[in-house]
């Protein structure tokens, strides 16, 4: 029996699902390396049909972050590890459509420059596609680098890379700094380390939204497999390797992050910085040490390493990863640990209390506090009115506290609530970036405003964009990159925290400030993790019985309104609809609220919760703090019970 037969049994006996058949048998037609049918040979062998089902169940697709998957199976192959010895990079990415391989990455990368090409000529632009590409420390991040780069050039664009691991943030600047017409990075951000990705970025450096996302996955989609075959070897002639002058341009605006430099001098800020083995330690090291922090290094996770081994995840959310970061600062007696992840769009931060502890932070405390201490500084140096404007914006996502929306109220300035992932951030920046050179004309060079001058511009004719930030450690401190920057946020971050230091005051203090004059906002989260094809069963399931049998009530807490984004027409504080989504925001009686959705980047379900409490005064708070919890922590297993519930039917 033949293998493509073995493979139609299987699926004529429902071991296999028809699309993964389908896939491989388009694959086996394909001429493709001979290692790459031993592979799938060797699987079906081994009557491994949950991983085929896995592997070939469907084509990766782009997300809120692009596209990402595993590089490495769970059944590692003998032809895809070769002469790999354990934890070292395999010889080959595993085997599949729906894996991050040589094969799904060419077909991204042909895809890409074919839609960037038909964007040029619909707007009569003869010149080269050109992109630029970075890439993290992960598993075949550098290889897969070189053969996107190596695929553009022989397409007929032009291609620039870097010397070697680079921030995702940097790419974006990047893209903006060299007039490139797109760009991608690869990166996995803070996923297991089996993973890695393959982020699109547009020529304004954001990520990108519709309708080129659309249009991008439709050229993808038409590329066959039997094109691959002339890609498959990198030749890098014609590739541009950027020299030291792309770090230098993107740390000088990175720097521009600080809007009072002056409170470095006034407070010496010992810092504790982690990069978990990633690319944050090429940037946030020297910006944090120019301006004036007193850094320290974690040593045993400096080097950049594809297996993170000293954490179970690269993730700064989680507080196992900032431990050796907290074991140091309190060796050292630091004022505050922070953390980047492997790509360094994210920073997580441990901070010292009023009684001497390390304290962590949730992403939406450290994004409500950015951007109290932003507003009010720009309206103590002058950038905006001190009573507040609705030409001032803040932007955040709609999974993202509702501090903020408090925060941006008290300030008299404009809250701009997006879908989830920063390039809806990015593309509500455009728009402002777009209506200021309408307003000016030809003569309007956008990158060479000086931010205040930026900034005063901006009011005048569009919406000036002072901060913006989403629950998932992610903040952007001015527009000179469109996507979140974990450089520039440690760089934020240490200003907050000099400044508080100067004052005699701690961030937790200074947190209750806030709830002091806002009220008492707490959030949490529920992640379902579902794997492979039955776990993407399990969260269509959810997302579609969410729509067709809403959910009334909880325990005792009835619901009291229901917002289904992919169905109702939704508007924000523009007067702009937002684009459709399965995403779901519900409203309990009680005045709690929660979001639902599936992860665009990992396979999981997503919810989001959030409370709300008055505070009287500062006695009262600690007992408002702990009400609040026990309610969200009963609301949290409710939720969770009746998703699981729905997951399976």
């Amino acid at each position: 029996m033949t293998l493509v037969e073995k493979i139609e049994n299987a699926g004529r006996d429902g071991r296999l699902l028809p699309a993964t058949v389908e896939n491989l048998r388009a694959f086996l037609e394909a001429n493709l390396p001979a290692w790459a049918g031993a592979s799938i040979g060797e699987l079906v062998e081994r009557e491994a049909w949950a991983e085929l089902n896995d592997r070939f169940y469907r084509y990766l697709e782009f997300g809120t972050g692009g596209m990402r998957g595993r590089t490495i199976g769970r059944i590692a192959t003998a032809a895809e590890t070769g002469d790999a010895a354990p934890g070292q990079t395999p010889a080959h990415a595993a085997i599949g459509t729906n894996v991050l391989n040589d094969f799904t990455l060419i077909r991204a990368v042909i895809g890409l420059y074919r839609y960037t090409r038909k964007h040029l000529d619909s707007r009569g632009i003869p010149a080269k596609a050109r992109i630029v590409i970075a890439h993290d420390v992960r598993h075949f991040s550098r290889h897969f680098c070189e053969l996107a780069a190596s695929t553009w050039t022989h397409l007929g664009g032009e291609a620039c890379i870097f010397d070697g691991p680079r921030p995702t943030p940097q790419l974006s600047f990047a893209v903006r700094q060299l007039k490139a017409h797109t760009g991608v990075v690869i990166t996995a951000s803070h996923n297991p380390p089996h993973d890695n990705g393959f982020k699109a970025y547009f020529d304004d450096g954001a990520q990108v939204v519709p309708p080129h996302d659309k249009g991008i996955v439709d050229e993808v989609n038409a590329v066959p497999l039997a094109e691959l075959s002339g890609y498959l070897h990198a030749d890098l002639q014609g590739v541009t390797t950027l020299n030291r002058d792309a770090d230098d341009d993107y740390l000088a605006m990175a720097s521009a992050a600080v809007l009072d430099p002056g409170v470095f001098k006034r407070a010496k800020l010992k810092v504790v910085f982690t990069n978990i083995h990633g690319t944050g330690a090429v940037h946030s090291l020297p910006l944090l040490i120019h301006a004036g922090c007193d850094v320290h290094p974690v040593s045993s996770q400096l080097e950049p390493d594809a297996n993170f081994p000293t954490v179970k995840s690269p993730n700064p959310e989680n507080a196992e990863a900032l431990a050796q970061g907290m074991a140091l600062a309190d060796k050292l007696g630091a004022d505050v640990v922070m953390a980047t992840d492997p790509d360094a769009d994210r920073m997580g931060v441990a901070v010292r209390t009023k009684a001497g502890g390390l304290q962590l932070l949730t992403g939406n405390q450290i994004g409500a506090l950015l951007a109290e201490y932003r507003l009010a500084k720009f309206k103590e140096l002058g950038w905006i009115p001190a009573a507040g404007s609705d030409r001032v914006c803040i932007i955040k996502t709609f999974v993202t506290t509702r501090l903020q929306d408090a925060i941006g109220a008290g300030h008299g300035v404009k809250v701009i609530n997006t879908l989830t992932g920063f390039k809806w951030i990015a593309a509500r920046i455009r728009r402002y970036e777009e209506q200021l050179r309408a307003a000016i004309g030809p003569e309007c060079d956008y990158d060479a405003l000086p931010m205040r001058e930026r900034a005063r511009l901006l009011q005048e004719h569009a919406t000036f964009y002072a901060f913006g930030t989403e629950e998932s450690y992610g903040y952007l401190p001015n527009d000179g990159v469109r996507d979140k920057d974990g450089n520039s946020a440690c760089l934020m971050f240490a200003e907050l925290c000099a400044s508080l230091k100067a004052r005699g005051l701690t961030v937790p203090e200074y947190l209750d400030e806030l709830y002091l004059r806002y009220g008492f906002y707490l959030e949490g989260v529920i992640n379902l993790y579902y794997e492979g094809a039955t776990g993407s069963a399990k969260i269509k399931r959810i997302l579609e019985s969410y729509r067709a049998n809403p959910p009334q009530r909880f325990g005792d807490v009835k619901v009291a309104k229901f917002e289904d984004f992919g169905r109702q027409d939704i508007y924000d504080a523009d007067g702009e609809l937002i684009p459709k989504q399965d995403l779901y925001l519900v409203t309990l009686d009680n005045g709690c609220t929660f979001a639902a959705r599936g992860s665009g980047t990992e396979p999981k379900m997503k919810f989001y919760l959030f409370a709300h409490a008055q505070v009287a005064d500062a006695a009262t708070l600690p007992a408002v703090k702990t009400e609040t919890k026990q309610l969200l922590d009963r609301l949290i297993q409710l939720i969770e019970a009746d998703a699981k519930q729905r997951a399976e039917g």
